[in-house]
């Protein structure tokens, strides 16, 4: 796989890996409109996310969630501000961060019936990306699958003949899951993962990226979220958006017991409504 052995060939071993954030932002804007009255989706971000942490950014709908998570991964281009994975900056697919976040990043999307191929069975859908970066033994590929399907909770016998139409959108969340973290990423971010998951399926997915935690200490988690019970189960820490800015970081716990900014507060409040 690729990953940690990679990161190691650049000769950042030990203490030096630790040294260099896994992602890092640097005063951060982005304005989707040129002109004067066009909306800033982010205001001056700046944050960095450690190997092996788990962090949740939360906030109301359009303070910027998404766009930053997109920027993060080098899906949309910041207009001021620096964007490193791994110490390499991230601009364009020539540039050395997007090339290594596309070999070391999963990501997985709030409707997994729109990220999994009906065509595809789950076998050849949590395959791809190993095909992607360049492995395609038969023997090597199923072992993975197999793998990363018992990393979520399915029975790989069961369930790799399987199509999307067949499952529950609990069981095509878990598979589409198996699928972000088959190639063994360094990072995995995972967009509103159970906001298109009813109630009775999202324990499942919760105990899913819990075993992944678990079984992965390495692998850093950026999860974007409105669900506080859920931040509360999985990030270590937790950045609060609103209108673009970051108005609050810090522990999950000191976030969620002794918010300091009024904003924060309101969300919590809402939350417990």
């Amino acid at each position: 796989m690729k990953g940690n052995a990679e990161f190691s060939n650049d000769g950042l071993q030990g203490a030096a890996v630790d040294s260099v954030p896994m992602v890092r932002a640097d005063h951060v804007s982005k304005r989707f409109s040129r002109s004067v009255d066009g909306r800033q989706a982010l205001c001056d971000v700046s944050l960095q996310i450690k190997r092996g942490e788990s962090v949740a950014i939360i906030g109301g709908s359009g303070s910027g969630k998404s766009t930053l998570v997109r920027i993060l991964l080098g899906l949309e281009t910041a207009d001021s501000g620096v964007v490193e994975f791994r110490g390499k900056p991230v601009r364009d697919k020539r540039s050395p961060g997007w090339r290594a976040l596309r070999r070391e990043s999963g990501l997985v999307l709030q409707n997994p019936f729109t990220s999994l191929d009906p065509r595809w069975s789950v076998a050849r859908s949590v395959a791809e990306p190993l095909r992607v970066i360049g492995i395609r033994g038969h023997t090597a590929v199923a072992a993975a699958v197999e793998s990363a399907l018992r990393q979520v909770g399915l029975e790989a016998g069961r369930f790799m003949t399987r199509y999307p139409i067949d499952l529950s959108g609990g069981q095509a969340q878990r598979a589409a899951i198996a699928r972000a973290i088959v190639a063994g990423p360094a990072l995995l971010v995972a967009d509103e993962p159970m906001s298109a998951i009813d109630v009775a399926a999202r324990l499942q997915i919760l105990e899913a990226f819990t075993a992944l935690r678990s079984a992965r200490p390495d692998m850093a988690l950026i999860m974007v979220s409105h669900d506080l019970g859920v931040v509360r189960r999985i990030a270590e820490r937790i950045i609060v958006l609103h209108e673009g800015c970051i108005v609050e970081s810090g522990s999950t716990a000191a976030i969620l017991e002794h918010p300091q900014h009024a904003y924060t507060q309101r969300l919590i409040e809402a939350a417990s409504l």
